[in-house]
């Protein structure tokens, strides 16, 4: 059951988004946010974050977006070397601006391309998605995929599947933010799986924003059961007030996953990221051993 996501939700979202990015007015502004962000993981239990930014947003404070990518790159590794947890960068262009600084973005992301902690890793486009013409961000895309950048847009979760027809012809995802309305198109949501998109699910988001009425109606079950690769996520923890934890304790209590089904989402959030392989076989072993020690539901 989904509401108008502009009846609530969404404009109360953006204005305190835009009031805590105004806050950001220095380098090590920009520093403390990704430390913290890597610490509040560690303290979760996650092994890795992919942290998304719009350099354009810091970059009058810093000297430029190139300047401003740098300073987050180096937070990120450092961050990575004292937590533990493998933080790396999607560098995400707007809706609401021109197309062209979106491949003025994915040229920069494109300098810094790699897997490992403190490298971008993948090329976004985020902010409103009833907003802009998708096509239009193609060649920003097809810049970043040149360069090995995943392409990780957001559609199909203010708009229906539709948008995400438009997403998937206009810029190949790899990984799809949110994606979650695609189940109200059966025939779409098998041509995902199959074509291997996997689907970044954010319980939370989507009943903030107003797409769901609540967390019982977003459709974990539904994905799961079409064998989507899923990354369970939290999306904006600050503004939304709740952290990953939060996410699987919902998917247990109001989804009603076993212990093994909790354990074949955490291994799905890993093999959907992009991280090195060697990387992923430790987590899902790590995940493994996890299950073998608790008892099943």
């Amino acid at each position: 059951m989904t509401v108008p996501a502009d009846a609530r939700g969404w404009f109360r979202f953006q204005r305190s988004y835009d009031s805590a990015r105004a806050l950001v007015r220095s380098e090590a502004t920009m520093r403390r946010i990704v430390r913290e962000a890597a610490e509040d993981e560690a303290l979760e239990g996650s092994v890795r974050l992919e942290m998304q930014v719009d350099p354009t947003s810091y970059a009058p404070w810093v000297g430029g977006i190139t300047p401003a990518l740098e300073i987050v790159l180096d937070e990120a590794k450092a961050a990575s070397r004292d937590t533990g947890v493998d933080v790396a960068i999607v560098v995400a262009a707007s809706r609401i601006r021109h197309p062209l600084d979106a491949r003025t973005l994915a040229r920069l992301a494109a300098r810094y391309a790699g897997s490992g902690a403190g490298e971008v890793v993948g090329f976004g486009l985020s902010n409103d998605e009833r907003m802009g013409e998708t096509s239009a961000f193609s060649a920003a895309f097809r810049i970043a995929r040149q360069a090995g950048l995943a392409s990780l847009p957001h559609g199909g979760e203010l708009l229906g599947p539709h948008s995400v027809r438009e997403v998937v012809a206009a810029l190949a995802p790899r990984r799809l933010g949110h994606g979650v309305r695609t189940t109200e198109d059966p025939d779409l949501l098998r041509r995902l799986v199959d074509e291997g998109v996997a689907f970044e699910v954010c319980p939370t988001s989507n009943v903030q924003l107003g797409v769901y009425h609540d967390l019982g109606h977003v459709p974990l079950n539904l994905l799961i059961d079409a064998g989507a690769e899923i990354a369970l996520g939290a999306d904006d923890p600050l503004l939304f007030h709740s952290r990953l934890l939060a996410q699987y304790a919902a998917a247990r209590d109001v989804h009603g996953l076993s212990d093994a089904s909790l354990a074949g989402l955490a291994h799905s959030s890993i093999s959907a990221s992009l991280a090195e392989e060697s990387s992923k076989a430790r987590w899902h072993a790590q995940i493994d051993a996890w299950l073998e020690t608790e008892p099943t539901v």
